[in-house]
């Protein structure tokens, strides 16, 4: 298969391009707000409709601002000490995931300041609207050529036109037009953590649960999907492995996500082990 090497920009304005990475952002909130609106109906719901919008504003920077100052910081901190304004050119990609997760868990501990709400509540409300906003930022990860994984002989492997992807492009004969075939390991993560986490998250919180056992939920799965696809995935240039020839970035912020999932799905059911018992 052919990478076919989109545009990332839809259309231009004079000065203003509109980019395609820009738009699926713009989907995975009105995904979000849409999936959010059918929570609010269901019996028990810890905000009402008209809070939604606002959960989402908040949201929605915690997004943005935690995904680009985290990238940055986790991924291209020289960079952005060379050239600090390269920090708000957010239609170049570099997004995240950990880094937008922490933005959003400060905006929903605001959040639950100002209603009066708890943070777990809200965190359990908003994890399984996730999924859709990470599936649609994946897909802009693809259109933007970006995160390939390793060169595999597999069917789906896909080449890279050398002129656009010189980096893969290093080993092999001058006269190569295409790269040896690489996974699209970004369509992998598309996949895992959009439809698979958004049908385990969704189906999972369809019943009541105990506090912190849906946010639990949520950081082990991602946590897990995204340190399996790491294996396959190939690291930044400017920061390789950092150690065993096989352990990336991604792979060490992962980890205590899955930790902290487990822990929060303990404390969760033993919680209410322990309400039940009182109860009898």
């Amino acid at each position: 298969m052919i990478y076919p090497a989109i545009d990332p920009v839809i259309f231009s304005l004079g000065p203003i391009k509109v980019h395609w990475y820009g738009l699926m952002y713009l989907f995975g909130f009105a995904g979000a707000w849409w999936l959010g609106r059918l929570r609010v109906r269901r019996p028990g719901a810890v905000i009402t409709t008209r809070e939604m919008d606002d959960l989402l504003f908040y949201a929605a920077v915690g997004v943005v601002l935690g995904g680009r100052i985290g990238y940055q910081l986790f991924y291209g901190l020289d960079s952005l000490l060379a050239d600090p304004l390269q920090l708000f050119r957010i239609w170049q990609g570099g997004m995240s995931f950990h880094g937008g997760l922490l933005g959003v868990l400060l905006a929903m501990w605001l959040f639950g300041r100002k209603h009066q709400l708890g943070f777990f509540q809200l965190t359990d409300f908003i994890a399984p609207l996730v999924p859709v906003g990470l599936f649609a930022g994946r897909i802009g990860n693809f259109i933007n050529g970006e995160l390939w994984g390793k060169a595999t002989d597999l069917p789906w492997g896909m080449r890279l036109p050398c002129l656009e992807f010189p980096r893969y492009c290093e080993q092999l004969p001058a006269a190569m037009l295409y790269s040896l075939p690489h996974h699209p390991s970004m369509l992998y993560e598309a996949l895992l953590e959009g439809p698979v986490l958004f049908a385990l998250l969704w189906w999972f919180s369809s019943r009541s649960r105990p506090t912190m056992a849906v946010s639990g939920l949520f950081l082990l799965a991602y946590g897990l999907f995204r340190f399996g696809v790491e294996f396959v995935r190939l690291p930044d240039a400017h920061i390789g492995y950092l150690a065993w020839g096989w352990l990336t970035e991604g792979q060490v912020l992962s980890t205590p996500m899955i930790l902290f999932g487990l822990l929060l799905l303990v404390l969760a059911y033993r919680g209410r082990e322990t309400d039940d018992a009182a109860v009898s």
